[in-house]
């Protein structure tokens, strides 16, 4: 059986802690690992090989989470990178297209919390055998409240009836009182072949455009690479709409594992350990007076006096503060900050690249400072920028150096200057983790000032 790990999403409802270039799944939330080491985790005892659906934006954040656990490393994966979002339908017909039509796929998200492995397993186990002969397995989250963010699954035993949308709040009560139906959960198991077929014959368009991606897929290293042109021909649509909906093959097994989207902080705030007063742990937090609140934040110390019910998040470019109860209407602030073109919704002071990251220590007009640490073996990509001038100090290692055609070694407390306009390049050649100080001067230091010339990594040339 593969596990095809679906990667997409931008976890909107829990801005400022997740953006879009550093979503939930791998925010290390539960003892320093990530929701997608957790689906990791879960998943490789009961399934021979990984098949990770990912944006080539996060795909290097998937791989070095992965290449963290030795175990995961030795694992049979691969990676179905999509150049850009076409939903749920065109992600997994993609990986199936990579499969035998006979390999049962368990179909997960990477950002859901499941706490009882053991009933996770069983029901695992009820789906593989509906899906051996032939059924659409979903599984179907036995409900413990009247949940209005999620669709509902009406069933009549193990046959659905009928997909509902999220409802209202009286809807969502009577759901929970008639005992058949469950919180749509997004996991699915099937053959490979039978979800394909069923996808022609309900979504011929997306099965087709699907078909002519994958024919010009390149593959290198376990990496499947779908052409930007051909994704963009893609429909854009959910494998519920797309398929479930439509299929007279489909089953549900009712699930009663632990389940969590963690789609918001008030979901959060349920599967944090807390202390006596309801606070959910932080050793930076100070409360006097103060319960049953979610305080998020390890740069700065946080003192609450006298705060009850609330959400504290703080990640030192920004602050929410929110009841809770209201977590749902953060993803407004995100749409806000989009309007006014902030770059807060998508990154964070720390950015992740293949290479290594970089932190920004200050942004004010004119300049920016920044801390960039290059892993060992690693380089920057072979670049030049129209707008900025750029000095680099290096803290610690041993930095190579190109600027136009000279290269040069510089060692700890050298340094170089940049011009705007010169090709240029900073390589990790030693063993130790290289860290330099980076002066941007100049008109403009956006992240998009660049021209990639050449690039280890595959990414975009500007």
């Amino acid at each position: 059986m593969t596990n095809i790990i679906l990667c997409g999403g931008s976890g909107t409802r829990l801005w400022p802690l997740s953006r879009t270039l550093m979503p939930k799944q791998f925010i290390k939330l539960f003892d320093k690992k990530s929701l997608f080491q957790l689906t990791l985790e879960r998943n490789i005892s009961i399934c021979e090989r990984l098949l990770i659906v990912s944006s080539t934006e996060q795909y290097f954040l998937a791989l070095d989470q992965l290449e963290e656990n030795a175990t995961f490393k030795t694992h049979d994966s691969t990676f179905l990178l999509e150049p850009t979002p076409r939903n749920t339908a065109p992600a997994i017909a993609l990986a199936c297209m990579a499969l035998e039509k006979e390999e049962l796929v368990l179909v997960t998200p990477s950002d859901h919390l499941i706490k009882d492995e053991r009933e996770y397993q069983k029901a695992i186990q009820k789906a593989q055998s509906l899906a051996r002969e032939g059924n659409l397995v979903t599984f179907g989250i036995t409900p413990t409240f009247a949940e209005t963010g999620f669709g509902y699954i009406e069933a009549e035993g193990l046959h659905v009836k009928a997909f509902h949308e999220k409802p209202d709040v009286d809807t969502a009560k009577k759901y929970l009182k008639a005992g058949n139906y469950y919180w749509n959960s997004g996991m699915f198991l099937f053959k490979a072949g039978v979800f394909l077929e069923e996808l022609q014959v309900h979504s011929p368009e997306i099965y087709a455009t699907c078909k002519a991606a994958f024919e010009h897929k390149t593959t290198q290293h376990s990496t499947i690479r779908i052409q930007h042109s051909l994704m963009e021909a893609i429909p854009s649509d959910s494998i519920d709409y797309a398929v479930m909906e439509k299929s007279k093959k489909v089953k549900v097994v009712p699930s009663d594992i632990g389940w969590s989207d963690v789609g918001s902080f008030d979901s959060l705030y349920e599967t944090l350990p807390k202390d006596s007063n309801g606070n959910t742990q932080n050793p930076r937090h100070i409360a006097i007076d103060s319960k049953n609140n979610l305080i998020y934040g390890a740069e700065r110390a946080i003192a609450t006096v006298g705060m009850e019910e609330c959400i504290i998040v703080d990640t030192g470019d920004a602050l929410l503060v929110s009841k809770r109860g209201s977590s749902q209407e953060v993803k407004k602030v995100v749409q806000e900050l989009n309007a006014q073109h902030s770059t807060l919704g998508a990154t964070h002071l720390t950015g992740y690249r293949p290479w290594g990251s970089y932190t920004v220590l200050e942004d004010s007009p004119g300049y920016k400072i920044k801390r960039i640490e290059v892993k060992p073996g690693k380089r920057l990509s072979l670049q030049k920028h129209f707008h900025r001038n750029e000095h680099w100090i290096v803290v610690s290692g041993c930095a190579t150096v190109k600027v136009e055609e000279e290269t040069f070694i510089l060692n700890p407390n050298e340094s170089t200057y940049i011009k705007a306009g010169q090709i240029h390049r900073l390589e990790n050649q030693g063993k130790l983790p290289l860290v330099i100080i980076e002066a941007q001067v100049g008109e403009y230091t956006g992240e998009d000032d660049i021209v990639r010339l050449e690039d280890d990594y595959q990414r975009e040339q500007n």
